[in-house]
């Protein structure tokens, strides 16, 4: 992570009112305490989440537009395929129909109130370089999802960085290896929301827009059809106007050495930058990947001499 992208963790607010703030404070203050029964109810449940993920939802003002919840099935269980922004999208998920379990990075679990909140509601955890025993215990914990009557959230971006990141494979692999059908959804403009690492401010009154297409069968799923999935998701979210998506930018938003992404190679620009980034042959750049500004432009200055009034250009300085 670059100097550029650390941000701490509390977010601060765009709240210029009173009642902004007092509004600003109550939703911090449903989190942790939401969190906290989490903790301490052996009763705390997916449907909990729900009603606590609405509550948030609410309190920030989320002007959320959804499409397709006739495509849904209460009664089915399915591995739910998201675009991702942002936090935000776990609030817009909220609103399905279904019991959901998400897929959550270890990382997250240290966080105070989120993390109690993952640990009660016994989401998957998943590493990024996991041992043998760490995927076989990931598997198994998603197997349970099911065996719940949950839906499984996996994001198969992996990242918050832009619509611009390529989906990973393992998602593709993990929906065919649990033979559940996938369940597509669009989210866009949830990054407006709390735009968390790049910036700590939370906004409220943000628009956001979450399109459901027609779920796929386990048996009707392989990787060029996942693959044109990807391409026509991509497509839906880039077309809204209301709740434009975020885009990545790696001189606004640095280069994350280390970090395991991919770009789509629909975005042939970025993704040409980005690799001539990692092999170190873009002289414009800085070690933090930031662009280097243009030196300034070159100084004349005039000399006379004897045999003429006319100035002459000096060396260049």
């Amino acid at each position: 992570m670059t100097p550029r992208q650390r941000t701490t963790g509390n977010p601060r607010f765009l709240t210029p009112t009173l009642w902004g703030k007092v509004r600003a404070y109550t939703t911090l203050a449903a989190i942790n305490v939401g969190s906290i029964i989490a903790t301490v109810s052996p009763t705390w449940s997916a449907r909990h989440e729900r009603r606590l993920g609405r509550l948030v939802g609410r309190l920030v003002n989320m002007r959320l537009e959804v499409d397709g919840l006739d495509r849904i099935d209460p009664a089915e269980r399915y591995v739910v395929v998201p675009l991702h922004e942002g936090f935000a999208d776990a609030l817009a998920l909220m609103h399905l129909p279904i019991d959901l379990r998400f897929i959550v990075r270890s990382e997250l679990f240290d966080w105070p109130a989120l993390g109690r909140c993952l640990i009660a509601g016994g989401h998957p955890e998943i590493e990024i370089n996991p041992t043998l025993s760490g995927l076989r215990r990931f598997y198994a914990d998603c197997s349970n999802v099911f065996s719940e009557d949950h839906s499984l959230v996996v994001f198969p971006q992996g990242s918050i960085l832009g619509v611009e990141v390529g989906f990973h494979k393992g998602a593709f692999k993990l929906a065919q290896r649990l033979g559940r059908p996938i369940l597509p959804v669009v989210i866009a403009g949830s990054h407006r929301v709390w735009e968390y690492p790049f910036t700590s401010t939370l906004r409220f009154g943000q628009p956001v827009a979450m399109t459901i297409l027609d779920p796929i069968p386990p048996g009707e799923i392989d990787i060029v059809a996942f693959r044109a999935l990807e391409q026509n998701m991509k497509r839906i979210a880039l077309r809204e106007m209301n709740a434009p998506v975020r885009r990545f930018v790696p001189d606004r938003d640095g280069w994350w050495d280390g970090y395991p992404f991919e770009i789509d190679p629909d975005f042939s620009e970025l993704a040409s930058d980005v690799s001539a980034h990692r092999s170190g042959i873009d002289p414009d750049r800085d070690q933090a990947g930031l662009r280097i500004p243009p030196k300034p432009p070159a100084i004349t200055s005039t000399v006379p001499t004897p045999s003429t009034k006319n100035p002459i250009p000096a060396d260049t300085v």
